[in-house]
């Protein structure tokens, strides 16, 4: 099991955990902008591919980090 160090805070963990353009969709390389932890590891996926599948990811994912809203921040 895991700790989080005192000196830890939520915006670290949030900026820890966010994804960058290195990170690939597993379906078309395109963008990540969805991560979806499963009990047999992590799966990433584009905003297309996340929307596709995310009713069915849901149902058995350990957790869903969904970043499709940052495609539409106005520049």
């Amino acid at each position: 099991m895991s700790q989080i160090a005192p000196e830890t805070t939520a915006s670290d963990l949030d900026s820890a955990h966010e994804l960058t353009a290195a990170d690939r969709c597993d379906l078309c390389g395109a963008q990540a902008y969805v991560r979806v932890t499963m009990a047999s590891g992590e799966l990433l996926f584009c905003g297309h591919h996340g929307a596709k599948y995310k009713e069915k990811l849901a149902a058995t994912a350990l957790s869903l980090h969904d970043e499709t809203d940052r495609l539409y921040e106005a520049r």
